[in-house]
């Protein structure tokens, strides 16, 4: 209780904290406590059960990377990268990836605003098939479009009977090998910067008399764009290193289906050095293009 000498709004109430107590104006706990941080303080200490296991991911991942840098072959390495066959492997790797980053677009796009949009039967079902890729053996989906589109494949041989079209061991194969693994992570990603864009603006855009295409085209596609710009340089970077189903589906013919990770592995065998200077052409260009690009189009969101 009060006494008769305490003044309006400075009453001062005792809470008991055992032998001391700590004193509370006016209702409330003052910011300051005796013997105890400072209210605000943030603690910026990292347990040590988190920062070994940190530092040990982050040795996992640079120490292959550094060992291919200091086992890099600096005196010979301009001769390997002036060699006609290198030259040709990157520029069919960068034209196959871009190529199949360009179908990914085409079809995945429309295929993400579809899995976020609508809510069809089957949906779910839809979706585990649309990124079973990203987890699938990449040679298994190899032999798999080898069943689809091969010459006696369920759609090839219509394909080769009606059109005339081969699609194993050309070029197309590799850019068709290439959006299959690397599509699902356009797709991903798109599906995902849909589902946090708000929908309002599309039915507001409704509302006015845009047609559902129009209203895709003019209001969602400049919402989602630093989205779709991410998932196609992410599917660049999968189809630009593609292997497995490359070489099951395309086949490894220097000039024609022969990328650069084929022409890494054959290299392997008989020439560790030039696999080397290889790799190290690739790795270049995968962290020029995630450094500029994805930094770049990313930070826009």
């Amino acid at each position: 209780m009060s006494g008769p000498n305490d003044r309006p709004g400075d009453t001062a109430d005792r809470i008991p904290d055992g032998p001391r107590s700590r004193r509370v104006r006016g209702g409330l706990p003052s910011r300051r406590l005796r013997g105890g941080p400072r209210a605000g303080r943030v603690r910026t200490g990292v347990p040590l059960a988190l920062l070994l296991p940190a530092l040990l991911g982050v040795a996992f991942l640079t120490v292959p990377l550094i060992a291919l840098l200091v086992r890099t072959p600096w005196q010979s390495l301009p001769e390997q990268l002036t060699s006609a066959a290198v030259w040709q492997a990157l520029r069919l790797s960068l034209l196959c990836a871009t190529a199949a980053t360009a179908v990914s677009l085409v079809i995945g796009v429309p295929l993400a605003w579809l899995l976020a949009r609508v809510d069809f039967p089957g949906r779910g079902v839809v979706r585990a098939v649309v990124t079973l890729p990203l987890v699938l053996p990449p040679v298994v989906g190899g032999v798999a479009l080898l069943m689809a589109l091969g010459r006696n494949g369920i759609v090839g041989q219509w394909l080769d009977a009606w059109f005339g079209i081969t699609l194993p061991f050309t070029t197309a194969g590799v850019v068709v090998a290439e959006a299959f693994v690397a599509m699902p992570f356009l797709v991903i990603s798109v599906e995902g910067t849909l589902r946090a864009a708000d929908p309002r603006y599309e039915e507001a855009a409704a509302t006015l008399g845009a047609s559902r295409f129009t209203a895709f085209r003019r209001v969602t596609l400049p919402l989602i764009a630093p989205g779709i710009a991410a998932g196609a340089v992410l599917a660049w970077a999968r189809a630009l290193g593609e292997f497995g189903a490359t070489i099951t589906f395309a086949g490894n013919f220097p000039g024609r289906t022969q990328t650069m990770p084929l022409a890494v592995y054959l290299a392997l065998q008989s020439d560790p050095e030039a696999a080397i200077a290889l790799s190290l052409v690739l790795l270049a260009v995968s962290i020029a293009v995630l450094a500029g690009l994805r930094d770049r189009w990313m930070s826009a969101g």
